[in-house]
């Protein structure tokens, strides 16, 4: 109960100004906050209250959302924790896991109670492709509520690209692990079985993250590509918490990234072939 508290605890802000720095200890309502990225925290509680009452609807109402592993959530520090998970929507994934990390903070189970929209947990970021996010009014809103943006340097609109690394991604994943829980699709697209881009090895050694393997499905069948529109109701959607991992200096690139791939289960042969099967069906019209 004592640790649900705190959840709901002022954060002194680290501002120059000591009338403000004073206020902020009193801010329950995150007033006075801002994130890493200049952002004011309440901001973001008004975007996801606003968006949370009807993806809370499309995930949990119209869909069944099974949550597994919660157990392995409980004792996390509140900083430095990096999530990483297949992908299979641009937003729908990413609102599952919205939903879950604020029902936690409130101490609910594993059904979701939309009451922690009134005071949602705010320190959440996502990694998220620059263009995906540009796209439209309901993607920009989207992004108000925590998008770490980045600029893929080998896809651009639909197409293969080859061109810079994007070197501020790095930078702003540390930003967010040093404020928050940072969510990444380590495979940077919603594509099945898509190599995982070293990137993300990159980013474990240099921040030493509590990294928390995320398998989800159900999402493909339930939603088209972005997540914003039905494809079948009444489908199961599975989100599984894996047990935290760790690593350090000992492991190599090549090590992180092969071990990515395997703990959110992207790897498997069988399953690779099976889609790649399905895929020249498709092109064939079979």
């Amino acid at each position: 109960m004592l640790k649900i508290l705190k959840n709901f605890l002022p954060i002194p802000a680290k501002n120059a100004n000591p009338f403000i720095r004073t206020l902020s200890y009193f801010d329950v309502l995150g007033l006075f906050q801002k994130d890493p990225f200049g952002n004011w925290m309440v901001l973001k509680r008004i975007v996801i209250f606003i968006a949370g009452w009807p993806t809370y609807w499309r995930i949990a109402v119209a869909n069944k959302l099974k949550i597994e592993g919660l157990e392995n959530l409980k004792d996390l520090p509140n900083t430095n924790v990096f999530f990483i998970s297949n992908h299979q929507t641009y937003f729908a994934d990413v609102i599952s896991f919205y939903h879950i990390f604020c029902n936690l903070k409130w101490g609910f189970g594993k059904k979701l109670m939309p009451l922690y929209l009134f005071s949602p947990r705010a320190s959440i970021y996502y990694v998220a492709a620059k263009e995906t996010m540009k796209a439209g009014l309901i993607p920009k809103l989207f992004s108000l509520a925590g998008a770490i943006l980045v600029e893929r340097s080998w896809r651009a609109e639909g197409v293969n690209v080859k061109r810079e690394v994007d070197s501020s991604a790095g930078d702003n994943v540390s930003k967010g692990l040093g404020s928050g829980w940072v969510i990444s699709f380590p495979q940077g697209t919603t594509s099945p079985y898509a190599p995982v881009r070293k990137g993300t090895a990159h980013i474990i050694l240099a921040n030493r993250p509590i990294v928390v393997p995320v398998v989800i499905n159900g999402f493909r069948r339930a939603f088209n590509k972005t997540g914003l529109k039905y494809k079948r109701r009444n489908t199961l959607l599975t989100v599984k918490f894996k047990k935290p991992i760790y690593f350090d200096e000992n492991h190599s690139l090549d090590y992180i990234t092969k071990t990515v791939e395997e703990i959110i289960e992207q790897n498997m042969p069988e399953m690779i072939s099976e889609w790649n099967a399905l895929k020249e069906l498709a092109k064939k019209g079979e």
